[in-house]
């Protein structure tokens, strides 16, 4: 019998023996994407909106057009975002002074406390995440998932964060 702490290994269905690693990352995503979004609840975030506030305190204001780009959303994703967060003090939409027909966004002033709150829940995403794992390992994981995602950008040549790290 199997203490409670040790967990089963995950079922592989037959036809993704050839792939046990393609099988294994959407399961690792999934997972990661629901340890996230428990942690983000508690500002009031649901995952995804951290990384498109993340980008913003970045580059500050930017056209919309720029922030659909750098995130890699669909248009309407973005915009139910952007709404969210607009109603929730943390961003402001306007007209772009050189371009009427464009939308600047940026962080708003009151965002600073939420910049706060997503940094402390990635920090705890990240122990969680790498938790058992020695330093050199966590290196070398991070330097294997790079090579992997540059091996999909290549396969795929979708990449429109190319040379950028997430």
């Amino acid at each position: 019998m199997k203490a409670e702490t040790e967990r089963a290994e995950p079922v592989c269905p037959s036809a993704a023996a050839g792939g046990p690693v393609s099988a294994a990352i959407p399961r690792v995503a999934r997972l990661h994407r629901t340890a996230a979004g428990k942690l983000l609840k508690d500002a009031g975030l649901y995952p995804g909106q951290e990384l498109m506030m993340m980008h913003l305190w970045e580059a500050g204001a930017v056209r919309q057009s720029e922030l659909i780009r750098m995130v890699d959303l669909d248009p309407s994703t973005v915009t139910k975002m952007l709404q969210r967060l607009e109603q929730a003090g943390h961003v402001r939409r306007r007209p772009d002074p050189a371009d009427r027909r464009a939308v600047l966004v940026e962080p708003t002033e009151d965002s600073g406390a939420l910049m706060r709150a997503v940094e402390r829940a990635w920090n705890q995403l990240e122990q969680h995440t790498l938790a058992g794992l020695e330093p050199e390992e966590r290196a070398q994981l991070g330097r294997l998932l790079s090579r992997v995602e540059a091996n999909l950008c290549t396969e795929t040549a979708d990449c429109p964060q190319a040379g950028r790290r997430p």
